[in-house]
């Protein structure tokens, strides 16, 4: 790539593993700020920066609002402290909802293997009453 500073759609896709489709919908929904020309997007390095932050955030489950706001606090003006406070509360709230939810898992897991450990028995006790008759 001749210039460091902007990316094509499709360097950009490769770079971050993402669709087209995908760039075109965070620019829709205000998110990346390309630069056009005529049909082509070129993103700089704060898009890139951007997209990073959105996707390890769709990663931990925030919704587009959280971090559209998220990324809204970097021109604070107060070195991004506002902006980490920020990402801070919300990240631990997110922290405290996978954990709640993995407990549910781990619970229905183990119910599972119960009612499968009970099926294989039952299973086990039918084919022995067939065999003896």
């Amino acid at each position: 790539m001749a210039d460091e500073q902007l990316m094509t759609i499709r360097e950009t896709c490769d770079a971050f593993e993402v669709t087209p489709r995908t760039l075109r919908f965070y620019e829709q929904k205000e998110l990346l700020f390309p630069i056009r020309e005529g049909q082509k997007r070129l993103f700089t390095r704060r898009d890139r920066a951007r997209l990073k932050l959105i996707l390890r955030g769709k990663r931990f489950g925030f919704s587009l609002e959280e971090i559209r706001q998220l990324l809204d606090l970097y021109d604070v003006g107060d070195q991004q402290r506002t902006q980490l406070a920020a990402a801070y509360d919300v990240a631990r709230d997110r922290l405290a909802e996978l954990i709640r939810q993995r407990d549910e898992l781990n619970a229905a897991i183990g119910e599972l293997q119960d009612q499968m450990k009970w099926g294989e028995r039952m299973l086990a006790s039918m084919d022995q009453k067939r065999a003896a008759e």
